[in-house]
Order: C-alpha cells, then sequence, then structure tokens
C-alpha cells in the first residue's frame, strides 16, 4: 500500500489530535503534533519573559529553540521536547493556550515551524494536525480532512480535558479562551485557519470518536486504491 501525507486541519478542541493519533497508530505513520509546536515555542517565550508582541525578539531566539518529538513509553504516545526537556504537561496548560494563537501568527514563527514540519515529512507516511496543514505545509496533501464542532461543545470537551488533568477553571473561561482563539485564527493575515475546496469536511458535534474514525479510515482506502 502506497504511503500517503494525510492532512488534518480544523478549529481549536475539535479532536484533531485524537483523530491523528488513531490514524497514524492505525496506518503505522508517523504523528506530528503542530499544535504541540507551537505551543512549545508560547511556552518558551513565556520562560524566557519574552512578549509576543515583540515580533523582533521573538524572531532573534528561534534559532535557539530545539522541537522534537520522542515516545513516551508509559503513555504510548509521542510527547514534545523543547531544548532536550519534555514538555508534554506544561504546553497543555490555560495559560499557554492564552497566549499559543497570538505566537502562531508571527510569520517568523511560522516560517521556521513550516520548514521544521516540511522536513519531518519529506518521506510521506505522516499524519499531521494544525491550522495550516493542507493549506502552507502540505499543499499537495493525497488526503485533506477539515474538522469542526459546535464552539459549545468543543468549549465542553476542553474543559472536561482540563478538569481531568487537574488544572482549575471554568467552563465559561474555556468558552472565551475558545472563541478568542478562533477569532485570531481564522482572521491572521499569515495564513489563516480556511477550508478549501479539496478538504474532506468532518463535522464531529454529534458522532463518537469511533465513528469519526471510521469515516475517516474509509477516505484513507479510498485515497490509496
Amino acid at each position: 500500500m502506497k504511503r500517503i501525507i494525510i492532512a488534518i486541519d480544523g478549529h481549536s478542541s475539535c479532536g484533531k489530535g485524537t483523530l491523528a493519533r488513531q490514524l497514524a497508530l492505525a496506518l503505522g505513520y508517523k504523528f506530528i503534533d503542530s499544535g504541540a509546536m507551537y505551543r512549545a515555542i508560547t511556552l518558551h517565550l513565556l520562560n524566557t519573559g519574552i512578549n509576543p508582541d515583540d515580533e523582533q525578539a521573538v524572531a532573534s531566539v528561534l534559532p535557539d529553540i530545539i522541537i522534537d518529538f520522542s515516545a513516551n513509553i508509559e503513555t504510548g504516545r509521542s510527547d514534545i521536547w523543547l531544548n532536550h526537556k519534555n514538555v508534554e504537561k506544561q504546553i497543555r496548560t490555560l495559560k499557554v493556550a492564552d497566549s499559543v494563537s497570538q505566537v502562531a501568527r508571527i510569520s517568523a514563527v511560522r516560517r521556521y515551524l513550516v520548514a521544521l514540519q516540511q522536513k519531518m515529512g519529506e518521506e510521506k507516511g505522516v499524519v499531521m494536525d494544525g491550522r495550516d496543514i493542507g493549506t502552507v505545509v502540505f499543499p499537495s496533501a493525497e488526503l485533506k480532512i477539515f474538522m469542526t464542532a459546535s464552539p459549545e461543545v468543543r468549549a465542553m470537551r476542553r474543559f472536561k480535558e482540563l478538569s481531568d488533568s487537574g488544572v482549575v477553571t471554568s467552563y465559561d473561561d474555556v468558552f472565551a479562551n475558545l472563541k478568542q482563539r478562533d477569532l485570531i485564527d481564522s482572521n491572521r493575515k499569515d495564513s489563516p485557519l480556511t477550508m478549501t475546496g479539496d478538504y474532506k469536511l468532518l463535522d464531529n458535534s454529534t458522532i463518537s470518536k469511533q465513528e469519526q474514525f471510521e469515516i475517516a479510515m474509509n477516505w484513507v482506502a479510498e485515497t490509496v486504491r
């Protein structure tokens, strides 16, 4: 069976990472969490006191940032490492979420990570999720999926995820953060979140993870025939 690139784009907290991991595991592909990469840079800026509004200062530290993924034996997932430290838990906080869209719209950051992501996908057999994977990172990807769900459903999923991980917050705060991220992601000048005509739309507001996985696997089968 030929190996392809699967690009999954869509709104915040719509389950892109969950589906991408499922597909990668089922197909024996490499999973690359592009959102985690933007979160890692955001974490680095927060930890070093660099203001995301100072784009020149942000650009100046990018060459010093090393991002990689490594298998976590305990969870069976790939964790993200920032400058040789596992930061998988640190990047999932609401503090990072509040700033990541602001960081992600900086052109220098996007150029830096797009180049890194394209290098990771050179040999195909890759599933990558994000906001601009099928439009900018891999415009020639054989399969492009655009995922979405209602804002209310997405906010509740994110709220439960944070609560289960011990983060104290409120549904209203999560909903407000999600709406703000949607606004920024869809309206930024550099590679905004966009669904073009070559995407397959997957709205999972009312379907289960298993159902969405089966839909996506059918699309994969159609693509590789």
